[in-house]
């Protein structure tokens, strides 16, 4: 059920593809979960679709955190995760 074209609720179709993108972006979002589970020790001001806005001390390492955003979570055991990062005093986009 949903909204059709009309803007009105009623029964609507749908196909693989969507089903498959709406599969991909909750295993997606539960793998961001874990992340952020990963880095609760330092202060995660926001996250944006696939990104976390992290503030840490100065002495922190950008491959330190973004070790502990690759970690595998139990469940997905074999996923091949890797995780970029970049520091910077005020957010932008990379």
């Amino acid at each position: 059920m949903g909204n059709d074209f009309t803007r009105h609720w009623s029964r609507i179709e749908t196909f693989g593809g969507k089903l498959v993108e709406n599969l991909i972006h909750g295993i997606s979002c539960d793998i961001l979960c874990h992340a952020m589970e990963q880095l609760r020790e330092m202060r995660i001001v926001a996250h944006i679709h696939d990104e976390l806005i992290v503030e840490c001390p100065m002495n922190t390492r950008v491959e330190e955190v973004c070790e502990k955003m690759a970690r595998v979570p139990s469940w997905a055991a074999g996923l091949l995760l890797h995780a970029d990062g970049y520091e910077c005093k005020y957010y932008r986009k990379d």
